[in-house]
C-alpha cells in the first residue's frame, strides 16, 4: 500500500524548502504526499525577505478537513512561527491522535533569518517535542531547546542527544552538520537505550538550502515503509547525501541552490 504522508509547514517559493521540498522527496520515495500549510514566505536562494502566517483557525480547518477523509500514515512538522500557530497544531495532532510524527524544529533559514518567534520555543518544547516519534534539530536548534551553551564538540553532541530525549521524543536525530572540523558528517540516534553513529561523507557544495526539510520529510516518507525507525531514518539520510552529492545538476538561484531531489529518477 502506498503510504500517505502529510507535511505542516511553511511555503518557499523558490521550492527548496518547506511544503514544496516535502512533497518533492515523499514523491521520490514513493509516498503520496499531502500539505498543510502553515506561512507563506517571501524568499528565494539568497534570503526572507517577508514571512505571513496563516490564521490558526484556518490551519486547523485544512488539518481537521483533511484527517476527516484520508487516512494519513505519517505526519512531518516543519516551520510553525508562533507560539499561536504551534499550540493550535498540537492540539490538531492530539485530537487525531497522530504517533507516527517527524518534528523538524524550523527556528533559522539557512540565510539567517529567524523563522521561529522566540516566545514559540517554550511552546514548541512543551508540546509538539513529546508528541514526536523523530525529533531532527541540527545543534543551533538543539543548543535553543536546550537552552545550552554553543555545542562544539562530539562529546557534547552526545550529552546534547540525551538531554533532547529527556524532553519527551522517542527518538531522537541530533544532525552534525555544523561541526566541520572532518570530512564526515555525523549524526547521533538517540533512543533512550543507545546512540548510534550515522555517518556520511561531507559534500563540498552551498546547495543546502532546505536540507533540514529534506530529511525530515524523508524520514516521514520511510517510515511507513520501514521495518523500523532506525531502518528509515538511515535510508533517509543515504538519500539527503545523494541529493546533496547531485544538487550541481540544477541551476537554481545564485544563493543557497537546492538539493536535487529526483537524483535517482531524472536522466
Amino acid at each position: 500500500m502506498i503510504p500517505n504522508v502529510l507535511t505542516i509547514a511553511g511555503i518557499d517559493p523558490s521550492g527548496g524548502a518547506g511544503v514544496f521540498a516535502d512533497l518533492k522527496a515523499f514523491s521520490a520515495l514513493g509516498a503520496y504526499g499531502m500539505g498543510v500549510v502553515t506561512a507563506l514566505t517571501a524568499q528565494n536562494t539568497q534570503g526572507v525577505t517577508g514571512v505571513q502566517p496563516v490564521p490558526v483557525d484556518f490551519i486547523a480547518q485544512q488539518i481537521d478537513t483533511l484527517f476527516a477523509d484520508v487516512r494519513v500514515d505519517a505526519v512531518k512538522l516543519g516551520m510553525l512561527g508562533t507560539p499561536e500557530i504551534t499550540h493550535t497544531v498540537a492540539a490538531a495532532l492530539r485530537r487525531h491522535n497522530v504517533t507516527r510524527l517527524v518534528v523538524d524544529p524550523v527556528m533559522v533559514a539557512k540565510s539567517g533569518h529567524h523563522l521561529l518567534a522566540p516566545e514559540a520555543v517554550a511552546e514548541l518544547r512543551r508540546e509538539i517535542v513529546p508528541l514526536a516519534e523523530v525529533l531532527t534539530p541540527n545543534l543551533p536548534e538543539a543548543e535553543v531547546l536546550l537552552g545550552a551553551a554553543p555545542l562544539k564538540t562530539f562529546a557534547d553532541m552526545r550529552r546534547a542527544a540525551h538531554d533532547l530525549h529527556t524532553l519527551g521524543p522517542r527518538i531522537v536525530m541530533l544532525k552534525g552538520g555544523h561541526l566541520t572540523d572532518s570530512d564526515e558528517s555525523t549524526d547521533i540516534i538517540d533512543d533512550g537505550t543507545q546512540q548510534i553513529e550515522l555517518r556520511a561523507r561531507r559534500v563540498a557544495t552551498k546547495n543546502t538550502h532546505g536540507t533540514g526539510c529534506t530529511l525530515s520529510a524523508a524520514i516521514a516518507a520511510l517510515l511507513p515503509q520501514r521495518a523500523s525507525a532506525i531502518e528509515a531514518i538511515r535510508d533517509a539520510k543515504n538519500y539527503l547525501t545523494s541529493a546533496i552529492a547531485a544538487s550541481g545538476q540544477l541551476t537554481v538561484g545564485s544563493g543557497h541552490g537546492p538539493v536535487n531531489h529526483f537524483w535517482n529518477l531524472w536522466e
